[in-house]
């Protein structure tokens, strides 16, 4: 029997109760950070410790982010470095990149586990994510990494649904993938492109876009807007000039 969205949400309670202490794999996005408030919630500040990956593939804007909706909800956040830009399997960037970059972040988190007694880990793959192409859900699985959302069947609505009811600001936030994601696959990830591309897509907050990408194709870079915001980029001569600039 399909469960209720109520169902669901005491289902997750209970599975991260049993738990009694956790570490967060955190990133500040829409399912990491709800994952977090109701770790909080259900656990208590004490027992829950968000690590978020400090790397070249985390954009400063992201970052900022992470931490102010971590003290909106009042949990502790480890700074996590991780080295996978010199992973030659990473770098090379194959449609496996996620294996290798969660594969590093995980091997660190088990290391922070072992340290501080924390014998779990959990992650924000939801229940959506059972039928992407997901390797970093295969690095999770190897690594022993819990995923209570997937677990209570959590979808990206749902769980954006009980983000606005617990009044979180990750409630309606576009999708943020890293910035390697941006670099089409093959292309070697280096810190300069991955800079590249941070810088690129400030500059389209800057102009007042909202959900965008930058695609860095070596010489030349692909932007996705949403169709709403087409026909300003195609018609607005003078907002043109300034990306072509």
């Amino acid at each position: 029997m399909k469960k209720s969205l109520d169902e669901k949400y005491e289902l997750l309670k209970l599975n991260l109760k049993k738990l009694k202490k956790a570490i967060v794999a955190y990133s500040g996005g829409v399912d990491s950070t709800f994952l977090l408030k109701v770790a909080v919630d259900t656990l208590g500040s004490e027992n829950v410790l968000a690590c978020i990956g400090i790397s070249s593939s985390l954009s400063g804007t992201q970052y900022s982010r992470a931490i102010q909706f971590a003290k909106l909800i009042g949990a502790r956040v480890e700074e996590v470095k991780v080295q996978e830009i010199y992973d030659a399997e990473y770098a090379v960037n194959s449609p496996e990149r996620c294996f290798y970059c969660k594969s590093h972040l995980y091997s660190v988190l088990r290391e922070i586990a072992g340290k501080k007694n924390y014998e779990n880990i959990i992650c924000g793959c939801n229940f959506d994510d059972k039928d992407d192409f997901r390797p970093g859900n295969m690095a999770a699985d190897i690594k022993g990494i819990l995923s209570p959302l997937m677990e209570a069947e959590f979808t990206k609505n749902e769980i954006r649904k009980i983000s606005r009811k617990l009044k979180l600001p990750t409630s309606d936030l576009p999708a943020s993938p890293c910035l390697a994601s941006r670099i089409t696959y093959c292309l070697k990830i280096t810190h300069d492109r991955l800079k590249q591309v941070e810088q690129a897509e400030d500059f389209m907050r800057e102009l007042g876009f909202v959900e965008f990408r930058v695609r860095h194709h070596d010489v030349i870079a692909r932007i996705e807007v949403r169709p709403e915001d087409l026909n300003k980029l195609i018609n607005d001569q003078a907002l043109r000039t300034k990306l072509v600039d």
